[in-house]
């Protein structure tokens, strides 16, 4: 199975994988090979990689998700968030970027620390 991570400046994540963790709208999914196709919004939070028996952790800052032929893609906003806080942008933009930036933080370490 092969996994490609996209944020708007370059590319995370591109190789592949034995299974994925990713966060959703609608909860946690998990992807094995030959996963039914579907697209769906990527949650802010953890995304978990399986390589061979090892587990990885990526923050998520949200976007979209598009699962087929034992191919994912995920394109999501992380870098978006963090210019947002370094432009001029509206005050409660910044706050909000600035929160959704804490909180994936957050969770790599609180998943990193059990793991």
């Amino acid at each position: 199975m092969y996994l490609c991570v996209l944020t708007p400046n370059r590319i995370v994540w591109d190789s592949k994988v034995k299974e994925i963790i990713l966060s959703t709208n609608s909860g946690q999914i998990g992807v094995l090979p030959n996963h039914t196709p579907i697209a769906t919004a990527a949650d802010i939070g953890i995304l978990r990689i399986r390589l061979n028996d090892q587990w990885l952790t990526m923050a998520l800052m949200g976007g979209f998700a598009r699962i087929g032929n034992n191919e994912i893609t995920i394109l999501q906003a992380l870098e978006i968030a963090e210019a947002n806080l370094r432009k001029t942008a509206g005050k409660r933009q910044k706050i909000e970027a600035n929160l959704a930036l804490r909180l994936a933080r957050t969770l790599v370490k609180a998943i990193n620390a059990i793991s």
